[in-house]
């Protein structure tokens, strides 16, 4: 069995079903392929790091490492995101464009929901206008349970070199 990009599978030439996490933002349905995710941990205490752009909440100390957290929310451009009782960080593992290898990194999001399997048949292109986020951070619209769930290209809204440059902007 061979592993492709998009975490679908091939075997005799039919794609098996891939596996994504679901998570809510702002009242969104997002998904994330399950080859990028590390763990899951509950929202607690995150060190503010200075002169970062705001979509950077800061940093926590995960088993001895210092991991970045995102707020996607604040990626996304609709303001830092509130935390509440179900908000957590999604630990993911994504590869660096620039070379590095993989960096690992949390994203806040409002509540994780479940881990679903989605076909490569019920996948549509993302649309290139009338989504809430930028068309490039979308890999496409998955069906799952009769509605549309968007899966986001973590490569890209991960992107490290782009962090940089809004944290030199800002």
């Amino acid at each position: 069995m061979n592993v492709i990009e998009s975490s679908s599978a091939l075997t005799d030439g039919v794609a098996l079903p891939s596996q994504y996490l679901t998570f809510m933002l702002g009242g969104e349905q997002y998904a994330v392929g399950i080859l990028h995710i590390k763990e899951i941990i509950e929202y607690g205490a995150i060190a503010t790091v200075p002169m970062m752009p705001d979509c950077v909440r800061g940093v926590i100390n995960l088993r001895g490492a210092v991991v970045p957290v995102m707020d996607l929310s604040a990626r996304f451009g609709h303001g830092p995101g509130a935390v509440g009782r179900r908000s957590c960080i999604v630990i993911v593992e994504a590869g660096d464009a620039g070379g590095e290898g993989k960096q690992v990194l949390g994203m806040l999001v409002d509540a994780v929901n479940a881990a679903v399997e989605i076909d490569a048949g019920e996948i549509e292109p993302a649309p290139s206008f009338g989504t809430r986020i930028r068309p490039d951070f979308i890999a496409g619209m998955g069906k799952h349970n009769g509605r549309f769930v968007t899966l986001l290209d973590i490569e890209r809204v991960l992107s490290s070199e782009e962090i940089v440059e809004m944290a030199r902007a800002s």
